[in-house]
């Protein structure tokens, strides 16, 4: 059966470092055989169908493939159409009646226990909150994610030691649901 996927790339085309080029990522899922191929803005997410149900492999093989045409290594997650729709669902914010910068989500390559975040003070953040989900943790930043201390605290590495992770604010969230609705 054929799935919609979204590719979610970390770290690329940010300040001129490690530019992948949208227009070849698509010929390089292309060459993987996917089909449906769409990339959305510069920041690296990509929509494909692919017959294959295995999320992990399909990354492994982006990955790979990323790293053998351009010569740097980029850490890939491959998320489902309806896993994504889920994780836009679950919000614990009113993220519809926000703009579009003020809410974000992370994504993880594996699930994330409470336990990681406990030490961190979350009401010394407030108004903005953070909460977790099925491998994401969604973030309200009222004042944009450029001026969080919440996630300035939340990127440190001693609480992402082990994980790949990658975070898109809500617009882009909305619109890779949009894409992989089958």
């Amino acid at each position: 059966m054929t799935m919609k996927y979204a590719a979610l790339l970390r770290g690329i085309n940010v300040s001129g470092h490690k530019r992948v080029p949208m227009a070849e990522l698509r010929t390089v899922l292309g060459e993987l055989g996917h089909q449906d191929i769409a990339t959305y803005l510069q920041s690296g997410n990509a929509v494909f169908s692919s017959d294959s149900d295995d999320e992990d492999a399909l990354a492994a093989a982006l990955e790979k493939a990323i790293e053998q045409r351009f010569g740097f290594h980029v850490s890939c997650l491959v998320r489902s159409g309806p896993y994504l729709a889920a994780v836009a669902d679950a919000c614990p914010f009113p993220a519809a009646e926000l703009e579009g910068k003020q809410v974000h989500v992370t994504y993880f390559g594996q699930p994330v226990d409470a336990a990681r975040f406990a030490a961190l003070d979350a009401d010394s953040f407030l108004p903005e909150r953070f909460g977790l989900g099925d491998r994401a943790l969604y973030l309200y930043a009222p004042d944009g994610l450029g001026r969080s201390k919440l996630a300035a605290a939340l990127s440190r590495p001693a609480l992402n030691k082990g994980l790949t992770a990658t975070s898109r604010n809500w617009n882009t969230v909305a619109k890779l649901v949009e894409m992989t609705r089958v």
